[in-house]
């Protein structure tokens, strides 16, 4: 089946996705740490490498593909990075660890309550005052 658009967030929450394949776009870096999904990065320009970072070096919650003498990122080394982010070796059970903890972290901030919660209403209150200020 192919459908024009369907919610990646939905797509990431189903329980019999593995790994998330991604060009480590920030969107879909978070939406992976919140869904708890292992990932194999393949960023491609930008900010993207930089998110790649994050995820193999910083949260450890996948890893990155790296490309041959000319750039290219052959059939072998994906093979390779799907192994190591859904294997049950060491590296594979030390990104499942690390998934689920930041998971959990990211859906504690999320909360009533939480860091994002308060600096969102923090926010909107300082926009509500600098409206608020304007003579219209």
């Amino acid at each position: 089946m192919v459908v024009p658009w369907c919610s990646q967030v939905e797509v990431l929450s189903h329980p019999s996705l593995g790994c998330f394949v991604t060009h480590c776009g920030w969107n879909s870096t978070l939406e992976s740490l919140v869904t708890g999904v292992p990932v194999v990065a393949f960023p491609q320009w930008t900010d993207q490498g930089t998110s790649a970072k994050l995820i193999e070096d910083v949260w450890g919650t996948g890893v990155r593909v790296s490309g041959n003498e000319e750039g290219i990122v052959e059939r072998d080394e994906i093979v390779r990075c799907l192994d190591l982010v859904m294997g049950d070796d060491e590296k594979g059970m030390e990104v499942k660890k690390n998934v689920e903890k930041w998971k959990g972290l990211a859906r504690e901030v999320a909360m009533k309550g939480g860091s994002m919660d308060m600096n969102l209403k923090a926010f909107v209150d300082d926009v509500a005052q600098v409206i608020a200020s304007f003579d219209l």
